[in-house]
């Protein structure tokens, strides 16, 4: 019995034990767990919260610049030389410097004809008080300085004699400039291209020899446009920018348009009524020429007259005589 209780007390002793270990290892393992939670809810946390302030906000980061050694190495692209401008990119220039047009007063569009004032042998003469009106960009010339004389042929009707004519401006070395209309255009192509030859100028003096102050612009344009067309046509080259109003009629407002079409206006100093038979014969275009000889001299002449062609020759070697020098309308163009 005793035995027996020896060995119930031994167990009983040892179930205390192992009830009381049993108990710590539920309280080990709860704090484990309460610890392992601990660190998970700070990284929860930490992932959402919200940033400190405005002020720690990150700044956007700052573009690469190369270093200036880096920059210094890449190689300028060479600049290629610029060409002349074609016509047409002068055009376009042209167009983007566009002048309006000028507004044709009533004044403007006045009818003038042309004159001069004679005065003694050696004096210019005096000419239309509508001359101080113009202003630089009308070019217009009447007259030229020196002691030099301008041979001016206007060619609107019959050629006549021409062979006698050219003789005597080819035997005195003298060149003129010859205003043709364009019916001899048309009509004698071949003497345009024998006045060229010779060294002469030819001018325009317009398709039709109306009188400009009854044109309308486009038809003045019209006039101009088909003279340089048909001269071209004739002759393989660019007219020279000479012009010669019929009658000398004119207007500023003309002298406008044609000066914007590149046209220099050319006038006179001396002239007659050459297109009427004349009294004296060769002897009366000699006094006209010779009596009203004068620095600048511009001298207009017709061709159709019989009694010019004849006197030519001899009125060439007195203005020689008298210490005159012949130019030509380039030393004068505007």
């Amino acid at each position: 019995m005793r035995k027996l209780s020896s060995i119930l007390a031994v167990a009983l002793a040892a179930g205390t034990l192992l009830a009381a270990c049993s108990e710590g290892d539920k309280e080990g393992s709860a704090v484990s767990k309460g610890n392992a939670e601990t660190p998970s809810r700070q990284q929860t946390e930490t992932k959402t919260a919200p940033p400190a302030s405005s002020s720690t906000t990150q700044q956007p980061a700052k573009p690469e610049t190369k270093p200036a050694d880096e920059t210094q190495k890449e190689p300028e692209p060479k600049s290629e030389p610029k060409p002349d401008p074609t016509p047409a990119q002068q055009q376009t220039v042209a167009s983007q410097t566009y002048q309006p047009p000028r507004t044709a007063t009533a004044a403007d569009k006045k009818a003038v004809s042309w004159y001069y004032m004679k005065k003694k042998k050696g004096e210019v003469p005096g000419f239309p008080a509508e001359i101080k009106q113009l202003k630089p960009e009308q070019k217009a010339v009447w007259v030229g300085t020196g002691k030099k004389v301008y041979m001016t042929i206007d060619v609107g009707g019959e050629l006549l004699d021409y062979k006698t004519l050219l003789k005597a401006f080819k035997d005195n070395d003298v060149k003129a400039t010859f205003f043709v209309t364009g019916y001899n255009l048309k009509n004698n192509p071949d003497y345009i291209k024998l006045l060229l030859e010779e060294g002469h100028t030819v001018g325009n003096h317009t398709i039709t020899h109306k009188d400009f102050t009854t044109l309308t612009d486009e038809q003045v344009k019209q006039e101009v446009a088909e003279y340089e067309k048909l001269y071209k046509n004739i002759t393989g080259k660019e007219p020279v920018k000479y012009f010669r109003f019929p009658y000398g009629s004119y207007s500023l407002h003309l002298l406008n348009l044609l000066s914007d079409m590149g046209y220099t206006s050319y006038f006179w100093s001396t002239a007659m009524k050459d297109w009427e038979p004349r009294k004296n014969g060769a002897d009366d275009p000699y006094n006209d020429i010779i009596g009203n000889l004068h620095d600048g001299n511009v001298i207009l002449m017709h061709q159709a007259s019989k009694e010019n062609i004849e006197a030519m020759d001899r009125i060439l070697k007195e203005i020689k005589k008298e210490g005159y020098e012949f130019g030509t309308l380039d030393e004068l163009q505007k």
